[in-house]
């Protein structure tokens, strides 16, 4: 299909005002003729008698001087506005061009651009500002996709290369089809499955879009409740969980089943960096007009400079090291932050450093009484 090349900007631009112009100059010239001759005539009858040869001769005249004076005013206003058009089209066009330019840049995957630095109006301020804002969180978000795909290729890698070493191995006969055997396997595919879901809902986190059903709930009950299912876990592996209750009821406005994944989320973070022998204590407290819920563990801490990075996607402390059981998706502490922020709160994390333990706190408002 033929795409028509329309004009450019500065064309249209200029063709309007000379549109203008000349329907302005037009009305001007048919109005003088339709008054100025009459006016004349009236003005030289107030003079009384006039022969009508010297009549005749002066208004002639005054046609004559007319005409090349509207015709010499013409000529300079039409050169004066061309000129003032062109220099106004220039002002306003190159801006426009400059950002059509950026868009086909960016159009093309390219979000290094410049906008124009001296633009015409406040809009087209506004517009540039706004386009280069617009390019930035694309290429931010171009960025998070490249690194995510790469980092779900690595994540993949594990799970799929025992899956295809044991099925290698059945078939050869060199690994034995019995119950350790498939139960390997099927914790690969569970761990697979975890992965799956952890991105659809780390996905969902990030645009906002978990879908909240946030009711009236005590905080410390919430705790209470994510503690309980954990323990289990804890006591397989030999770390002491402790729960420290406050005394009075702590009211938030929360979802409690999403608030729930974040702290088990926390919960299984901390069992995973905490050796046997270790402890995990979770705290719930009033602290201004907030509530917050601290689970400190004594495992292996987070550099200074880490303790942002630790909720980015597939985030590791040590990039060398993955956890003992395969559980961990790497997308906990991120799906865990971007619900608190859904609720209003905040999520942080402190250490004094490698080997001191880490302390993860959750941030809500207080629910208003209702």
């Amino acid at each position: 299909m033929t795409v028509r090349r329309r004009p450019r900007l500065a064309v249209r631009l200029i063709t309007s005002m000379a549109v203008v112009i000349a329907v302005g100059g037009l009305t001007l010239l048919v109005t003088v003729n339709l008054v100025a001759p009459g006016l004349f005539h009236e003005h030289l009858s107030h003079f009384g008698m006039m022969s009508p040869q010297v009549t005749q001769h002066a208004e002639e005249a005054f046609a004559s001087s007319f005409a090349i004076a509207i015709t010499v005013a013409m000529v300079a206003s039409l050169l004066a506005a061309a000129l003032v058009s062109w220099l106004l089209v220039r002002r306003v066009a190159r801006p426009v061009e400059e950002l059509a330019r950026a868009a086909e840049t960016v159009g093309a995957g390219d979000y290094r651009i410049e906008v124009p630095a001296e633009p015409f109006s406040s809009e087209l301020e506004q517009l540039g500002t706004s386009f280069e804002h617009m390019a930035d969180r694309l290429a931010a978000t171009d960025a998070t996709r490249t690194r995510l795909l790469a980092d779900l290729a690595h994540e993949l890698r594990t799970p799929l290369a025992t899956l295809e070493a044991y099925i290698d191995g059945l078939e050869d006969g060199v690994v034995i089809a019995d119950a350790d055997a498939y139960a390997t396997m099927r914790a690969q595919v569970a761990r697979l499955r975890r992965l799956a879901v952890d991105v659809r809902e780390s996905s969902a986190a990030a645009e906002h879009a978990l879908h909240l059903a946030l009711v009236q709930s005590d905080a410390a009950e919430l705790v209470t409740q994510a503690v309980a299912a954990a323990a289990p876990r804890y006591q397989a592996k030999g770390v002491l969980l402790q729960l420290q209750k406050p005394s009075d009821r702590l009211r938030v406005l929360a979802d409690p089943e999403r608030l729930g994944q974040v702290l088990g989320n926390l919960l299984d973070n901390a069992l995973r960096h905490t050796p046997a022998s270790g402890a995990v204590t979770v705290s719930t407290a009033m602290a201004g007009g907030d509530v917050t819920i601290d689970v400190a563990d004594t495992g292996d801490g987070i550099p200074p400079t880490q303790l942002e990075a630790v909720f980015e996607r597939f985030h590791r402390v040590d990039p060398s090291r993955t956890s003992a059981d395969g559980s961990g998706s790497g997308l906990g502490l991120t799906i865990a932050r971007a619900i608190v922020v859904d609720h209003g709160g905040t999520l942080t994390a402190t250490s004094a450093g490698p080997g001191a333990g880490a302390t993860f706190t959750v941030t809500l408002p207080v629910a208003a009484p209702g």
